[in-house]
């Protein structure tokens, strides 16, 4: 139960992350096509009520961070907590399992350390960084060494459902990474910005079907079960006995995933199209101000044309 309600957290973390992520990408991209440049985080909007206060505005700004840093903070501890724990069923002995938790404490920590980084760098002049390029190309090689560490656990898995979920979610950080990488590059190219988020929302998804698919009985494919002389919640105790329910359970698997990838692609449609009616929609804002049409001119332009044209008619 206590592996279950991790993944539940993580999958609301992250959920919130990437779509918080896409709703302010996309919104300020509405706002402003041509001004629009990628950031890695995204200052909170505060209420009006909130403008006669600096002191409160500057905490709502940086609310993302906050939130992010206590996430990061509960997910270090939690893995550092359980990389105590036995786990008879990966390849190996015991401290195989202890060194892959500890690889992944060590990922979230560094996450945790570019996330203060960044909130010093915004916030003090103690790290006076240029620009956010930087960032994200240190989000680019965590995300690497994430997709590493999930590659690395599911090669030492005897759980084929464990194994099959730890690669998804290690193709997923993958894809984070080119994705950052291109931003780091490319500040101003929206798609991968909008990607960046979609594939967090989608990692969101995928540690809350792995948690269901490994943790919960009515989600786990027919023909596999889970061994229940083995501690509850270790990774793993999840097994199917025939090469045919480990087949069908796979591509159950696969299946699960293509939907969730639709899922996110119809959020998207949904949050971008919403967003273009409220912000670039009516009142004289968002992408109407930028269509193509030519400058009136001035009253002394318009004076000079009128004494012109009365010239020629007198000719």
């Amino acid at each position: 139960m206590a592996a279950l309600m991790y993944q539940i957290f993580s999958s609301s973390a992250l959920m919130s992350l990437g779509l918080y992520h896409l709703t302010c990408t996309i919104r300020n991209y509405l706002r402003s096509p041509r001004d629009y440049i990628s950031r890695p985080y995204h200052p909170f909007p505060p209420s009006s009520s909130s403008l006669s206060s600096s002191n409160s505005t500057t905490y709502l700004k940086y609310l993302q961070l906050y939130l992010l840093m206590i996430c990061l903070a509960i997910a270090f501890v939690h893995q550092t907590l359980i990389s105590s724990d036995s786990d008879p069923l990966l390849k190996g002995s015991t401290p195989v399992h202890r060194f892959t938790s500890l690889q992944s404490a060590a990922v979230i920590f560094l996450f945790l350390i570019v996330s203060l980084a960044l909130l010093l760098s915004d916030f003090t002049s103690f790290l006076p960084f240029p620009s956010h390029d930087l960032f994200f190309a240190l989000a680019s090689a965590l995300f690497f060494l994430q997709y590493s560490v999930s590659s690395a656990s599911a090669s030492v898995q005897k759980s084929d459902l464990q194994a099959k979920c730890d690669s998804v979610s290690a193709r997923i950080s993958a894809l984070s990474s080119v994705l950052s990488l291109l931003l780091a590059c490319q500040p101003r190219l929206f798609i991968a910005d909008v990607s960046l988020g979609a594939s967090i929302c989608l990692q969101a998804l995928w540690v809350l079907q792995t948690g269901l698919s490994l943790y919960v009985e009515a989600f786990i494919p027919e023909g596999c079960h889970r061994l229940l002389d083995v501690v509850s919640g270790v990774e793993g105790s999840t097994q199917c006995d025939l090469d045919d329910s480990r087949l069908r359970a796979i591509a159950i698997l696969d299946l699960v995933f293509v939907l969730h990838v639709m899922f996110v692609v119809l959020l998207v449609l949904l949050v971008y199209a919403i967003l273009a009616k409220t912000v670039g929609g009516g009142g004289g804002g968002g992408m109407r101000k930028f269509g193509s049409y030519e400058a009136l001119p001035t009253s002394a332009d318009t004076n000079h044309v009128q004494m012109k044209t009365f010239t020629g008619t007198q000719a």
